[in-house]
């Protein structure tokens, strides 16, 4: 096999995480290590900075600085919500083409992997070898092929943390307490709130998720419920929960409002969290109601990162530029989980990953429709890494005298 001699493009897509950089970095220091690879360059805002000729040398970075972007949540590259069609894929192989680049590894969710697919077809049509590597991220889970994605599990991690806080919360002065969690079609997010649970009655107490649908009918009984039985509730919901029809719940209260994708606007408002606090208070008279969205804080919160996510994020980082420059492959890096609990990494086709989004199992999911599953928490556990300890005070009541 013939050394493809030239240079390396890295950029970083969508939404951004806690440990994107550390697959970001991985894949610079991997390629600067083979003396094919001529320079080393990054896209400033992910694929919009290729058609820009936007460009860092990142031969020229320092190992010291670019070991400590790479403890640095968010896009060090800066990202992009831009949706490549066709043409717009071909000019990102023109800007390759033009600097000669042979190598390019875009960090990103389904919507990339798709990009890489057309820029790949766009290189081979012409005959020009380039070599494409789609590099796993998402803070949704929703990923096919790999068990799971970087980026989620420091995500998760918040998100227990923040629902065990809140039970702490809830439990000293109790009330009914719903939390709106990022998620459109896939669950993965807000199932991760049970992670934080040690005790049999702490929150939360319901979880719904986009994989099953709502009415208000049950999800007041299900409050009831509930609330009767500790006198008090704590609900996780995913902003993409629906009605029974399909209809996104939130969609109905945004004003139509969508992103650049042509999404329904979801959590972003607050809307969802405000129409479900409005149907408790409304409808079962209790008056102790709140609802948090918790928004962008999930996704590159400062300080809580899963050391799991950490390192595989960098090792899939890694693997990309071995994959590429060292055995001349394309693909998207996944992983496979293996024993309790280690991984390997292996790359699946570009066109098994593109486009199609996956959903929560329905293993991991309750018949009821308003938990998950013991199989859920053994699958999430590891990914979240160390989570605090909470207790409890465990000590005797003291006999009543007057009230005896």
């Amino acid at each position: 096999m013939a050394i493809l001699e030239g240079k390396v493009l890295v950029a970083q897509g969508g939404g951004p995480t806690a440990v994107i950089n550390e697959s970001f970095v991985g894949a610079v220091l991997e390629s600067r290590k083979f003396p094919q690879v001529t320079r080393v360059y990054g896209a400033i805002h992910g694929v919009r900075g290729i058609i820009e000729e936007d460009f860092y040398d990142l031969t020229e970075a320092t190992t010291h600085n670019l070991e400590a972007v790479s403890q640095t949540p968010s896009s060090g590259l800066l990202s992009t919500r831009d949706k490549p069609d066709v043409e717009y894929c071909r000019n990102v192989f023109k800007v390759c083409q033009a600097h000669g680049v042979r190598y390019f590894f875009y960090i990103g969710g389904n919507d990339s992997a798709d990009t890489c697919r057309i820029v790949n077809e766009e290189s081979d049509k012409a005959g020009y070898e380039l070599r494409v590597i789609h590099i796993p991220k998402t803070i949704d889970n929703d990923l096919r092929v790999t068990d799971h994605c970087p980026g989620y599990g420091s995500a998760a991690k918040f998100v227990a943390q923040a629902f065990a806080g809140v039970n702490l919360d809830n439990r000293a002065i109790p009330g009914v307490y719903i939390g709106v969690v990022m998620g459109r079609h896939a669950g993965f997010l807000t199932a991760a709130s049970v992670l934080g649970r040690k005790y049999p009655d702490d929150g939360p107490h319901l979880v719904y998720v986009p994989e099953r649908p709502l009415t208000k009918e049950r999800f007041l009984r299900d409050v009831k419920a509930v609330y009767d039985k500790y006198g008090r509730c704590i609900v996780a919901a995913s902003e993409g929960i629906t009605d029974p029809e399909g209809t996104a719940i939130a969609s109905q209260f945004t004003g139509g409002e969508k992103d650049a994708h042509g999404n329904v606007q979801l959590s972003g408002t607050g809307a969802l969290g405000d129409l479900l606090a409005s149907w408790v208070k409304n409808e079962l008279n209790i008056k102790r109601v709140r609802a948090d969205t918790l928004g962008y804080l999930q996704r590159s919160f400062l300080g809580c990162v899963s050391e799991v996510d950490q390192f595989e994020a960098r090792e899939v980082g890694e693997k990309a530029a071995q994959y590429s420059i060292w055995h001349n492959l394309d693909g998207s890096v996944a992983i496979r989980r293996i024993g309790d609990y280690a991984v390997e990494y292996f790359l699946a086709p570009l066109s098994d990953v593109a486009r199609v989004s996956a959903s929560m199992p329905d293993e991991f999911l309750n018949a009821e429709g308003n938990g998950v599953t013991e199989t859920f928490v053994r699958y999430a556990r590891p990914l979240v890494g160390t989570l605090p300890i909470m207790e409890r005070i465990a000590a005797p009541r003291v006999e009543k005298i007057l009230k005896a």
